[in-house]
């Protein structure tokens, strides 16, 4: 597949080697032509774990690339950006996961010959990212029950379940023993004191109504977005927990929600287990979190006129 690219930036791509069932030497290098025939020149480089793909988009940028794609899931583009973001070297987003949300919010297609021609047809936009206590995330990060579900969703999904059905067994079973967390939040000055199992931290605005329930319209408010549901029953509970894994959580009388630049967070531990982008990370708290207003440049498909 033969593409004439607008972009001029030497390019680089990093890919999840096991993403999107794209297993075999095969499948890789009919992915590599696809890449190399829109991007002439381009190096392409298929990692394993998340410390293998961060060190291959620091090599890409060390070798003076300035536009590095990742090809996977939420966790792969996540773990990219966070190497992108804050430098002068763009992200490009192949998305090869279950959910994509990233991708989707930026408009770019699931199919990846389309979406290799949106990117080399695409234009440079300027998008938020947020971060936690220097960690960068992309879509969302949290704590409470999240990474409990997170870390059993992965076991199950391991011996082999589908990541929704993983998903609903790990909610279930996180519900069966769940604690409420005391939480201490300040909000860009405003105090809130609150028994919550969940604390859920959106890099802008979700969307939690109709079709869209789990969109981003904007990724460039400047804004995170705050959410916990108030102490409430397991069965409530286990159908919040599953629409906000899947991203389709809606409010309701029980959450608080509400928009801030800055966030500081006390858990009544000194340490706590937080998720990012659906990986599971250890932190000290407090956690201070923040937005970086277009800290990560992103090509994006060409707006609608």
């Amino acid at each position: 597949m033969k593409i004439r690219t607008k972009t001029r930036h030497p390019a680089a791509a990093v890919v999840n080697k096991t993403a999107g069932g794209m297993v075999s030497d095969e499948s890789h290098r009919e992915l590599s032509d696809m890449i190399r025939g829109a991007f002439a020149g381009a190096s392409v480089v298929f990692a394993g774990s998340g410390s293998e793909i961060v060190q291959a988009a620091e090599h890409a940028l060390g070798q003076g690339s300035t536009l590095i794609i990742a090809g996977g899931g939420d966790g792969t583009i996540s773990a990219v950006a966070s190497v992108v973001a804050g430098k002068q070297a763009v992200l490009g987003v192949l998305p090869m996961g279950t959910l994509n949300h990233f991708a989707k919010d930026l408009g770019i297609p699931a199919d990846l010959p389309a979406a290799v021609r949106a990117l080399a047809a695409g234009h440079e936009k300027k998008v938020d990212v947020g971060e936690v206590n220097g960690r960068v995330f992309i879509n969302n990060s949290g704590l409470g029950l999240y990474p409990a579900i997170v870390r059993m969703r992965e076991k199950r999904q391991e011996r082999g379940a589908s990541k929704t059905r993983a998903a609903a067994a790990a909610v279930f079973r996180a519900l069966v023993h769940y604690r409420l967390l005391s939480v201490r939040v300040i909000a860009d000055g405003r105090e809130i004191i609150r028994k919550t199992p969940i604390v859920f931290v959106g890099n802008n605005r979700y969307s939690m109504e109709g079709l869209n329930a789990g969109t981003r319209v904007r990724l460039d408010t400047g804004k995170l977005s705050l959410v916990m549901p108030r102490a409430s029953g397991r069965l409530r509970l286990f159908w919040f927990s599953l629409r906000a894994l899947v991203g389709r959580d809606r409010p309701g009388h029980d959450l608080d929600i509400l928009s801030a630049q800055e966030l500081l967070i006390g858990a009544g531990h000194r340490i706590v287990q937080v998720t990012l982008d659906g990986e599971v990370a250890t932190m000290n708290a407090p956690l201070r979190y923040r937005v970086r207003p277009g800290a990560l440049r992103v090509m994006a498909p060409m707006p609608v006129q």
